[in-house]
């Protein structure tokens, strides 16, 4: 099957994926990064009307290298199929991921406007809502997170300006249900971790497949000072290839490293939330941790106890990596509802790759976001979309001709 673009390591197929990855070759692909449909008939797409089944991961699991891992957002209400597909169709399930923005509105009706329009009461229009947060009339604003994009969802000018209308209750049980409704405002999405099976132990799938965990010291919190010069120094390894001494891709860093990646990603705005509720936090020093009997204890250290310290300030976002959405991530004439930010993209392509960088594939590949975060991290991709729509879109956010 002929790519529907091919652009230096970037390639995107248009069609359903169970069709064109058997056309690909076995064991070809590293680790993957999916936003697939959540199955929440979102907007009412016909492609969102169910989450990805068995099928789809086991044609996945085919292109993937043993070890390789899996990372794909999924909905709350409906996390429970996805994860369960996964691991249905072969995969090992690793972990769970939180991501948490603060841009997100909820998606349902006051009961008390809706026992007014089951009455056919007309509600007296007060005020609007317009210029608050997430209410705007302005395309393409907003951060383009799902529970995002315009603020507005509804169709045309007048729909929206409608929508964000304050209306008094027109009857006595509207006045009674009125502030009820049946949604949280969403500010978080699960992502699943999962791994194809190893081939045998994990430090001999390492030398075989060149697959084999996470990059755990490229997605430390808070550290890049890191020698990034191929020297005889002690700060870089030497190792034997095949064409004799060659200088290892491995670096030191020259300082303490940072913090170790968690599971709970922010982004900008859910990090100044956070920080407002914390407030500044103080790094401990000179606190080491002892094992004792009933578990770990923190203690002050004494000479030639390790220490453990980073000796910083701030609030509890630190802790947690931080990717500000930008306005520019949903890019011109993108009307994808679900765009995730680029940089996010970019830190879980860092996060799953491997030594030499390794073979991305995204199966639903939307707009393309995790194509664009791989061109800016020159990886090579593998994207496959199911409608042209998608595909030109992507090709005109990467430039392609």
């Amino acid at each position: 099957m002929q790519p529907f673009f091919e652009h230096d390591n970037l390639s995107l197929y248009c069609g359903d994926l169970r069709e064109v990855l058997p056309t690909l070759p076995e064991a070809l692909v590293d680790f993957v990064v999916t936003d697939p449909p959540y199955g929440l008939s979102f907007m009412e797409k016909d492609w969102d009307h169910e989450v990805p089944g068995p099928e789809y991961w086991r044609a996945i699991a085919r292109v993937c290298k043993p070890g390789a891992l899996l990372l794909a957002f999924g909905g709350t209400r409906t996390y429970h199929r996805l994860t369960c597909a996964i691991e249905d169709a072969g995969w090992e399930i690793r972990d769970c991921l939180m991501w948490l923005y603060g841009q997100g509105m909820p998606k349902c009706g006051d009961i008390g406007k809706l026992i007014d329009k089951s009455k056919g009461a007309e509600r007296e229009v007060i005020g609007d809502k317009l210029d608050r947060p997430g209410y705007h009339l302005h395309e393409g604003k907003g951060n383009g997170c799902y529970g995002g994009g315009n603020g507005l969802h509804a169709p045309g000018t007048d729909a929206r300006l409608r929508a964000a209308q304050i209306t008094a209750p027109a009857t006595p049980e509207a006045v009674r249900w009125t502030g009820w409704a049946m949604a949280l405002k969403p500010a978080w999405e699960p992502i699943v971790l999962a791994m194809k099976p190893l081939d045998g132990t994990i430090a001999h799938n390492a030398l075989t497949w060149g697959v084999a965990g996470m990059n755990i010291d490229a997605c430390r919190i808070g550290s890049d000072d890191f020698i990034s010069q191929c020297d005889q120094s002690d700060h870089t390894a030497k190792s034997k290839g095949e064409h004799g001494d060659s200088c290892a891709q491995i670096t030191r860093p020259t300082r303490q490293l940072g913090r170790w990646p968690a599971n709970v990603l922010l982004d900008e705005d859910a990090a100044v939330r956070l920080d407002s509720q914390t407030g500044t936090l103080t790094s401990g020093t000179n606190c080491v941790r002892t094992k004792s009997s009933d578990g770990y204890h923190g203690r002050i250290g004494k000479a030639g106890d390790v220490q453990v310290s980073y000796g910083d300030s701030g609030g509890a976002s630190r802790f947690f990596y931080c990717g500000k959405a930008t306005v520019r991530d949903r890019g011109p004439n993108n009307d994808h509802p679900t765009v995730k930010p680029v940089k996010l993209m970019e830190y879980l392509l860092t996060l799953l790759s491997t030594p030499d960088g390794g073979v991305i594939l995204d199966p639903f590949a939307g707009s393309g976001t995790t194509l664009l975060a791989a061109k800016r991290l020159s990886r090579q991709c593998i994207g496959v979309e199911l409608t042209q729509h998608n595909c030109k879109i992507a090709r005109g956010r990467l430039h392609v001709a």
